[in-house]
C-alpha cells in the first residue's frame, strides 16, 4: 500500500489535474496576445508540462501535505496513518516532496516532512467499501493569502448576511494581490466554529473547477463572486489581466447563533491534488 500512496503523492506533486489545466488554457485565451498576463499563463502551462514530463515537482514549495481519508469500519486508524507517515518520508527522500517540516520554535527542519501535527491527516469513517484518500499539497505563498472573518466586522464593513460575506471574499483576494501566484482557486467556508470553518473552506479546494454547487444560491453565489475577483483587475501574478481567480467553491455548516465566520482559503494556480481509491 505504501508504493500506492508514494504514487499519490508523485501525481500530485508533478501532475495538475485535467480541469485545472483545462482552466488555464482557457483563461490564457482570454488574455491580450503578447501582454504579461497571457505569458505568464503560457509559462505556468509550460511548467506544469515539464513536471509532467520529466517527473518533477510542479512548484519548488511542495506545501503542507493533507490528507482526507474517507474509509470503512474494519480499518485500523494508527496503521493507516503510519502507512501515510512512511510515504510521505519516502517521498521526500526521492525528492518528489520538498523537506518542509520545520519546528515553530527552533526552526530546525525535521528532513523527511514528518513532524508535530505533520502531514495533517483527517480520518472519516463512513459505510462504503476500501478506502477513498484525497490529497492537497498547499504552498506557504497562498496559505498566508488565507483570511477567516468574525462577522460582523467593522474594519472591512461586512455585516451578517450575503453582502457581508461578498466583501470578505473580495477583500481577501484584493489584500492578497498577486503575493499567492494568482489565477487562484478560492476555496470559501461559511459557519461552523473557527476550526471546522477553516477545514471547510480547504476542503472545497478538492472539488473539480467545473463541478457546480448543489445548492443553488451557493452556485449563483460562486458565479457571482468568480465574475466580481475576476473584475478587480489582478490578473496572473498580479501584473493586470482579466484572470485573477480560476474557481470559486463554497461550503456551508450550521453555525451557532453568536458566531458568524466566513473563512477564505487561496489556493494558488498550481492547484496540486489527487485522490486514490484502494
Amino acid at each position: 500500500m505504501v508504493e500506492e500512496l508514494i504514487g499519490l503523492i508523485r501525481r500530485a506533486s508533478t501532475k495538475l489535474p485535467p480541469d485545472v489545466l483545462s482552466a488555464l488554457k482557457e483563461a490564457s485565451s482570454r488574455e491580450v496576445s503578447g501582454s504579461p498576463a497571457e505569458i505568464s499563463i503560457r509559462t505556468m502551462l509550460e511548467n506544469a508540462y515539464l513536471a509532467e514530463e520529466k517527473g518533477i515537482p510542479i512548484c519548488q514549495d511542495t506545501g503542507m501535505p493533507t490528507f482526507w481519508v474517507e474509509h470503512n469500519p474494519s480499518i485500523r486508524r494508527r496503521e493507516l496513518v503510519g502507512l501515510i507517515m512512511e510515504a510521505v518520508a519516502r517521498s521526500t527522500e526521492m525528492g518528489i516532496l520538498r523537506p518542509n517540516a520545520v519546528h515553530p520554535i527552533t526552526g530546525r527542519n525535521s528532513g523527511n516532512n514528518i513532524g508535530i501535527c505533520f502531514p495533517i491527516v483527517k480520518m472519516e469513517e463512513r459505510d462504503m467499501e476500501g478506502i477513498k484518500i484525497s490529497l492537497l499539497l498547499k504552498g506557504g505563498g497562498s496559505e498566508n493569502a488565507s483570511a477567516q472573518y468574525s462577522l460582523p466586522d467593522p474594519a472591512i464593513g461586512a455585516d451578517r448576511d450575503l453582502d457581508g460575506i461578498k466583501k470578505a471574499v473580495l477583500y481577501t483576494v484584493w489584500k492578497a494581490q498577486g503575493k499567492p501566484c494568482p489565477p487562484g482557486v478560492i476555496g470559501v467556508g461559511i459557519g461552523g466554529d473557527r476550526a471546522t470553518s477553516w477545514d471547510l473552506a480547504k476542503r472545497q479546494l478538492l472539488r473539480r473547477l467545473d463541478d457546480r454547487n448543489p445548492d443553488p444560491e451557493m452556485a449563483r453565489l460562486e458565479d457571482e463572486l468568480l465574475d466580481r475577483i475576476n473584475g478587480l483587475g489582478i490578473g496572473p501574478m498580479g501584473l493586470g489581466g482579466e484572470t485573477t481567480a480560476l474557481s470559486v467553491k463554497i461550503g456551508l455548516a450550521h453555525r451557532i447563533p453568536a458566531s458568524f465566520f466566513v473563512s477564505v482559503s487561496y489556493m494558488c494556480w498550481a492547484c496540486r491534488r489527487a485522490e486514490i481509491e484502494l
